[in-house]
């Protein structure tokens, strides 16, 4: 049979057992229950559905994008039970970055599992350059062609997700990290640099705290100047957060976690632009101002030319929209989708 033209092309992603509702993107990157961001990303940008159910996810007909959660054993019978439809499958992890992959596969029936299901499933798609070294090495008698590198896609060129402020407006920076208890993320190191930034380029510093009093007490103790520091412990719906992002003339973190880079795809949806980070789209939007191969010194002399001067910035902005539209746009990635699954078929 013919494979269908890249504008048919259709995707289901089966998160097996997950929390998320089903959900239909027929209108490729409406404002819906939930953003099209990471995995459902995947579905938004082949105008597909998002499931939990593996019945609805048969009912739909269409290639599978099947997530390894949990323990992997609903996704295992799920696999089974598309594999005897017949259905092309490819399975990723659900958590992709180095320290979410050794904590799930340190376990040896989680391990059995994965191996397990790695084997029985069509291809492999992997949202960052390491995730797919692992797939490759799990079932080294797979061609290359079986497992794609395919960066998780932004709705760039969708003008409702386009929330860019003039450069000339944005003001201070934004630590994109959260996380104190997760040594990878570098988020007090990623705090100390904001603190030396604001008081070098006299700008203001946006922290996020969701941890209650511990996180409060931990930021006192950072001594920002007060007049400086806006803390912001109320989770925003996601459009919200997006335009806080937006006033921002730099996201900055140091985060080393190597995951697919949620961070930076909201400062390119937000039309900034992110300092630090080692994760999949840091590296391809963010080239020049990315963690890879940087200190944090070199990238405190970054964040201060961005900070100082609207016209580098400006420019900094345009070249990683550029940048993002060739490689993780949803046109790019569904491209990208559909010759992938044309080949494992």
């Amino acid at each position: 049979m013919e494979p269908e033209g890249e504008e048919n092309f259709r995707l289901a992603v089966l998160n097996p057992g997950g929390r998320d509702p089903e959900q239909y993107f027929d209108d490729k990157a409406g404002r819906k229950a939930h953003p099209p961001t990471n995995f459902h990303a995947f579905a938004a940008c082949t105008q597909g559905s998002f499931h939990r159910d593996v019945k609805n996810t048969i009912a739909e007909k269409t290639p599978v994008l099947l997530l390894l959660r949990g323990n992997f054993r609903a996704t295992e019978r799920a696999l089974d039970e598309l594999k005897k439809l017949g259905r092309t499958v490819a399975v990723s992890l659900k958590e992709t970055g180095l320290h979410q992959i050794a904590d799930k596969l340190a376990n040896p029936l989680r391990l059995a599992r994965f191996l397990r299901v790695v084997e029985k499933a069509d291809g492999c798609i992997a949202t960052t350059p390491e995730s797919a070294e692992i797939y490759r090495r799990a079932r080294p008698e797979w061609s290359a062609a079986t497992v794609a590198f395919i960066p998780t896609p932004y709705p760039l060129d969708d003008r409702q997700w386009d929330f860019a402020v003039p450069p000339d407006e944005q003001s201070g920076i934004l630590v994109g990290t959260r996380e104190w208890d997760i040594p990878s993320r570098n988020h007090f190191a990623a705090l100390l640099l904001a603190r030396e930034l604001s008081s070098s380029a006299d700008e203001p510093v946006t922290v996020f705290n969701f941890n209650g009093r511990k996180g409060a007490r931990l930021l006192a103790d950072m001594k920002f100047l007060a007049a400086r520091v806006r803390v912001i412990d109320q989770r925003k719906p996601y459009v919200d957060y997006l335009r806080e992002v937006a006033k921002h003339k730099i996201v900055l973190q140091l985060d080393r976690s190597r995951v697919p880079g949620q961070v930076a795809g909201d400062a390119l949806l937000a039309r900034t632009i992110c300092v630090g980070g080692d994760g999949t789209t840091e590296r391809i939007a963010f080239a020049n101002f990315c963690g890879e191969g940087k200190t944090s010194d070199q990238l405190g002399a970054v964040a201060l030319e961005l900070l100082r001067n609207t016209n580098k910035r400006a420019t900094a902005i345009i070249e990683s929209q550029w940048r993002a539209a060739e490689r993780l746009s949803f046109q790019a990635v569904r491209k990208q989708l559909k010759i992938f699954y044309d080949r494992i078929r």
